[in-house]
């Protein structure tokens, strides 16, 4: 039993200098999101908050993976969510990072899926379901924030640097919060179908999420 609580303190201690050495690798300065390692940054819309990060290690991949949490609220309630992990190669010895390319969650509430050949990014837009309970937005939900169960639209890209880091980043807002009154059925969103207020906020998220990507700037050594 005294050797099963001092395994529990050092696992809990641990998980803390993770997210604590976590933090030290990447901020938000008003709209600037900086990263140290990688050395990259990136143009946020304005209102982001880094509310909750954490890191985990990968032995079979030889890699430790840095996640961080960022949200726009209303009040108390999430219209925009910022999920970014960054892969870090633990390993020297082993071979360049790879990663498999970005695919949908459902091919028809797809939109848009292309690539960067100045930096190898891959990314794509689709539409995708907020679910509140999902295990990983626990954490979010445990410091006062809600979730509503909703429509969003999602932006992700993906690109690796040197084949010492991998950076997975997911972008998404309520179809809600556009200021448009938009339709709730998934349906009405699917592609070659979508229209009127719905094709608007995609148009409007399409646009924000692609100026986002073009603000990437990155630090070769």
């Amino acid at each position: 039993m005294k050797k099963t609580i001092i395994t529990l303190i050092c696992l809990i201690l641990a998980t803390g200098v993770l997210a604590k050495a976590a933090q030290k690798e990447l901020e938000v300065q008003g709209k600037k999101l900086i990263s140290q390692k990688p050395p990259f940054t990136l143009t946020l819309p304005f209102g982001f908050v880094l509310v909750y990060s954490y890191s985990h290690e990968n032995p079979e991949e030889n890699s430790l993976t840095r996640v961080y949490f960022l949200v726009k609220t209303n009040g108390k309630q999430i219209e925009e969510m910022l999920i970014l992990q960054i892969a870090d190669k633990t390993n020297p010895q082993a071979g360049p990072m790879s990663v498999a390319p970005l695919k949908p969650y459902i091919e028809k509430r797809s939109y848009l899926k292309g690539k960067m050949k100045k930096m190898e990014l891959d990314y794509l837009i689709q539409l995708m379901a907020w679910n509140p309970d999902a295990p990983s937005l626990q954490p979010i939900k445990q410091k006062g924030f809600v979730t509503p169960s909703s429509w969003a639209l999602q932006g992700q890209f993906l690109f690796l640097y040197q084949g010492e880091h991998a950076v997975f980043f997911r972008f998404s807002k309520d179809v809600n919060s556009f200021g448009m009154k938009v339709s709730g059925k998934g349906d009405d969103w699917e592609k070659g179908l979508i229209s009127g207020n719905e094709k608007k906020v995609y148009e409007t998220f399409r646009n924000t999420f692609m100026e986002m990507i073009d603000s990437i700037q990155i630090k070769n050594p």
